[in-house]
């Protein structure tokens, strides 16, 4: 710990190494510091990926212990009242079904489940309202709607966050990066679910058709989760679309995904 210096004040030598970003730090304001910088909650992430290579005793034993804590998730969803509701069994697959109507497969998970609790989604008048999250990984920031309706298009739904003269003041503040950069160089990226870990993959979105054409022949989790980000920061993130692979970079976007999945 001590040959390494302090990557917040780049000052002083290291004391703390922060367990879910592994930034080294030195004192408690520059944890406090780098916890608001990079939107970090400082608690391991028990569903980040290890190499077989540097898998350890320690590791198995989290390993263990997380599916433990998944299993009395599981069992106590199980037991819940919620579950056993005619009435909220009939919601769901009113809107499982209105989902396949529109060539969407949609999946729901059981009660219990930060996802199952957050979703908004409805359905009226012949039109669903998403409950949708936007995800900046470039800022480290997230936004939750609600009652999207899914005839609106995706430049339209983000342009409360990134266009640089209808978006608002403190919105794009924290969001220079992407109002900075020029339109054409924002993509929009919805992950590919049903992938092993180590596989991930993402579908690239056109923002001037609807969400509804964007999701459609689509398995969306409980709400559509989208990743914006620029096309100008290229490395290793490898996004389907239309027969070509394209490298975006976002290593950011995997601590995003591993929150998420852990939720």
């Amino acid at each position: 710990m001590s040959l390494h210096r302090c990557e917040t004040c780049s000052k002083e030598e290291a004391k703390y190494r922060c367990p879910r970003c592994m930034k080294y730090s030195c004192s408690l304001l520059c944890v406090k510091k780098h916890k608001l910088a990079l939107s970090c909650n400082g608690v391991r992430d028990k569903t980040a990926f290890v190499s077989v290579n540097e898998f350890t005793d320690l590791n198995l034993l989290s390993d263990y212990r997380f599916l433990e804590d998944v299993g009395r998730t599981a069992d106590a969803a199980a037991r819940h009242c919620i579950v056993h509701s005619p009435a909220a069994k009939r919601l769901l697959y009113f809107l499982r079904n209105k989902a396949r109507g529109c060539n969407i497969e949609l999946k729901t998970l059981p009660v219990g489940f930060t996802k199952r609790r957050e979703n908004s989604t409805t359905f009226n008048s012949n039109k669903f309202y998403w409950h949708l999250k936007l995800i900046f990984p470039h800022c480290h920031a997230e936004y939750t709607l609600k009652g999207v309706p899914d005839d609106k298009t995706l430049a339209d739904i983000l342009k409360p966050y990134i266009d640089p003269v209808e978006s608002d003041p403190v919105v794009c503040q924290r969001l220079k990066i992407y109002t900075a950069s020029p339109q054409s160089d924002v993509r929009i990226l919805m992950k590919i679910e049903n992938r092993s870990r180590n596989s991930v993959r993402y579908n690239e979105l056109d923002a001037s058709r609807s969400l509804l054409d964007n999701l459609k022949g689509k398995v969306i989790i409980e709400y559509p989760t989208l990743f914006v980000v620029l096309k100008t920061l290229k490395n290793d993130m490898v996004v389907l679309g239309q027969g070509e692979h394209i490298f975006i970079s976002c290593y950011v976007i995997l601590g995003y995904f591993s929150y998420i999945n852990s939720s």
